[in-house]
C-alpha cells in the first residue's frame, strides 16, 4: 500500500498517524525532496531512504502520536559519518529536513434526533471536519429531501432511520459525543440509559429542562446507575452565556460547547 492510500485507510480507520515528508535535501541524499512515509503507532507505509534517517523520524512520530501533539514538526539530520546516528550511520554526504505532520482523527458527534434543532445543529456542524451521524425514529425526519443544507459540507455524515434509536450507540466510533434530542422523551430517557451503559463514548448531551432531568435522574437512578455514572450525562447542553430558545440559537450554543471541546 502506498503512502496516499494508507494515509485513506488510516482516516477511515480512525486511526491517528504522522505524515513524513522530506521536505527539502541537501548533496547526496536516499531520496529526493518530497518523498513521504506514513507512521502509524503499529506500522508504516512509503519510505524516506531507510536506515537511521527512517528509524529517527519513525521513532519521533511515535512520540508525537503518543503525547497528542498537534503541531508538525521539522528535524534536520546530517547524513555523514561523523554525525550522531542512533540507529546506524549513513554517510551519503548530504542533508535532508523532514516535515512531521500529525494527522489526528476527526471528531465523531451523533446526533439522536433531527428535529428544528437537530436540524439547524446538523447544518452547522456539517461544516467542520468531523464525523456526524444523524438518528432518528422518524422516516421523514431523515428522508434526503429534508436534509438539503447539510450534505455536501466538510463533515463525513451517516444518517439511520432506526425505530429503537439506542440500536445506533453500539454502531458508533469509539470517542463518539452524543446528542440526546428526540422528540419524545421516554426515546430520549431510554437513549440516556443505554448510552450509559455505551463503553467508549466521548461525552453525553441531553436537551431539556431542569424539571425534565429531574425525572430523568429519577428514572436512572431505579435503573441501577449510580449517581457518579449519571453526572456523565450533560444538562443543560451548549454555552451559559447564550440563553435564547429559538431552535437556530440553541444550536448555535450547543456547537459552540462542542468546538470549545475539540480544542482541548
Amino acid at each position: 500500500m502506498d503512502w496516499l492510500r494508507a494515509v485513506q485507510a488510516l482516516r477511515d480507520r480512525r486511526e491517528s498517524h504522522v505524515l513524513v515528508t522530506l521536505a527539502s535535501v541537501r548533496g547526496h541524499t536516499p531520496r529526493d525532496g518530497g518523498a513521504k512515509m506514513v507512521v502509524s503507532a503499529s506500522d508504516t507505509w512509503g519510505t524516506i531512504g531507510g536506515g537511521n534517517l527512517e528509524a529517527t523520524a519513525t521513532d519521533r512520530a511515535r512520540a508525537m502520536l503518543e503525547s497528542g501533539a498537534a503541531s508538525p514538526e521539522l528535524i534536520t539530520l546530517n547524513l555523514s559519518d561523523k554525525a550522531p546516528a542512533e540507529y546506524g550511520v549513513q554517510c551519503c554526504g548530504g542533508e535532508v529536513t523532514m516535515l512531521l505532520e500529525p494527522l489526528r482523527q476527526s471528531p465523531s458527534v451523533a446526533i439522536f434526533g433531527m428535529g428544528h434543532v437537530g436540524h439547524e445543529l446538523a447544518r452547522i456542524l456539517a461544516r467542520h471536519d468531523l464525523h456526524l451521524t444523524l438518528v432518528d425514529s422518524r422516516e421523514d425526519a431523515v428522508a434526503a429531501d429534508g436534509l438539503t443544507g447539510i450534505d455536501g459540507g466538510t463533515a463525513t455524515i451517516d444518517v439511520h432511520h432506526a425505530a429503537v434509536p439506542e440500536s445506533v450507540l453500539r454502531l458508533l466510533p469509539e470517542g463518539t459525543h452524543v446528542l440526546i434530542m428526540t422528540h419524545d422523551h421516554a426515546e430520549d430517557l431510554a437513549l440516556c440509559d443505554l448510552a450509559l451503559r455505551t463503553e467508549g463514548l466521548a461525552s453525553i448531551g441531553l436537551i431539556g429542562s431542569s424539571a425534565k432531568w429531574a425525572r430523568f435522574r429519577k428514572k436512572l437512578t431505579e435503573a441501577g446507575h449510580t449517581a457518579d455514572e449519571i453526572e456523565r450525562i450533560q444538562t443543560p447542553i451548549g454555552i451559559d452565556s447564550i440563553r435564547a430558545k429559538e431552535p437556530a440559537a440553541i444550536a448555535v450554543s450547543v456547537a459552540a460547547g462542542l468546538l470549545s471541546r475539540f480544542e482541548n
